[in-house]
């Protein structure tokens, strides 16, 4: 029995996404700046992919809607398009828990003069608005806080953190890659100027993502060229993946509701089922987490078992979970989210993730619990259940 349960680091393309896609590969191949039919026809397609992104979001104006390679590519251009537009370095404010594509883009302007506040989180992993309130100064540029963070689930009191920068005149982004899809975003009622989104985690394909720029908000482009997408985003477009990323976009809009709590429901099993396990902590937030997010760390389990350990085990039994964040899942190194979390470096070591999605059944998570359990007992003898 093999079981998927890593759907935080990619999703399945559906098989409406991938008929859209073949469809365009096949017969609607041309470039969409072309002007004659063949481009007109893949112009098309792009057009009814950014009304279908846009639809996700409840954004009125389609075109706030910037294709990019994905997620990465569109934090980026948001925390770099922004800064690009100051001569002088100013005051960015990011969360401690931030992915990569944030901090690694926020670190290369902190080496460049500007000034970074890194807020704290709690032990569950949220910022604090009191922090956030004290960290704005006369001269920042941006807030940039995770909306839902990948490696425990955490979701972001976003609303109000958004309120409070906009209330104070600041530019507001979240990256929303884990949440796009899973739950309701309304750009309209949510305080936000500019959020990314990345097509392959709600079942479209890798290589396309979106950056949602609030009208008004101009951005100096990454990439130089022929000023596609609304002269932010050279290049030309990937006009399959891009296709299925609204197809996918339209079917999460459609099936959300149902679909959300379902997964809330397994997550709670799984949950349920392992919290008798001395040997497995809980990690994020008990209730504000994403529905599909289960992870916990291994605890006095000495230093030969790790939670690549775990992994690497489930794997040989058909399992696929991950350590951590994908993104960093090669590293054998404590989570740093987790040490922000005030976790020890033991802890953070043993982190593990559970990611459920559409082809998890209650069954799934039955037998995922029974085999992590039969692992943990045979590699810690001394296990003894509650």
């Amino acid at each position: 029995m093999q079981v998927y349960l890593d759907y935080s680091a990619t999703t399945p393309p559906r098989p409406e996404v991938v008929a859209a896609m073949q469809q365009a590969l096949t017969q609607q191949w041309g470039n969409p700046s072309s002007l004659h039919e063949w481009g007109q026809r893949a112009s098309i397609l792009v057009e009814r992919a950014r009304l279908q992104v846009a639809g996700l979001l409840n954004a009125p104006d389609p075109e706030s809607i910037i294709f990019t390679s994905g997620g990465t590519e569109a934090d980026n251009l948001a925390i770099m398009g922004i800064a690009r537009k100051y001569v002088v370095p100013q005051h960015l404010i990011i969360s401690t828990v931030e992915h990569s594509a944030v901090s690694e883009s926020v670190r290369l302007l902190e080496e460049s003069g500007w000034e970074v506040t890194r807020l704290p989180v709690d032990v569950w992993g949220r910022v604090s608005e009191t922090d956030l309130k004290n960290a704005l100064q006369p001269n920042t540029a941006l807030v940039s806080i995770i909306y839902g963070q990948s490696e425990v689930g955490t979701l972001q009191p976003i609303a109000s953190l958004g309120k409070i920068a906009r209330d104070r005149g600041v530019l507001f982004h979240t990256d929303a890659v884990q949440v796009a899809g899973k739950m309701p975003i309304d750009v309209q009622q949510l305080p936000v100027d500019m959020l990314s989104i990345s097509s392959h985690k709600f079942y479209g394909s890798q290589g396309a993502g979106a950056l949602y720029v609030r009208p008004g908000i101009e951005l100096v482009p990454l990439l130089a060229g022929g000023g596609q997408e609304m002269q932010t985003r050279s290049g030309t477009q990937a006009v399959p993946a891009i296709a299925g990323f609204g197809v996918a976009a339209q079917l999460a809009a459609q099936e959300m509701e149902l679909e959300m709590h379902r997964l809330i429901k397994l997550r709670d099993r799984l949950f349920d089922q392992l919290a008798n396990n001395p040997n497995l902590k809980p990690t994020g937030h008990p209730t504000q987490r994403l529905p599909h997010h289960v992870s916990f760390c291994i605890t006095d389990a000495g230093e030969q078992l790790t939670g690549k350990t775990l992994v690497r085990q489930l794997n040989l039994a058909g399992i696929a979970i991950s350590a951590g964040a994908a993104c960093n899942s090669g590293k054998l190194s404590p989570s740093k989210v987790l040490l922000e979390m005030g976790y020890s470096d033991r802890e953070a070591l043993g982190a593990i993730r559970l990611t459920l999605g559409r082809d998890t059944t209650e069954a799934d998570i039955d037998w995922v619990t029974m085999v992590i359990q039969q692992i943990l007992a045979r590699l810690l003898p001394a296990l003894v259940l509650r």
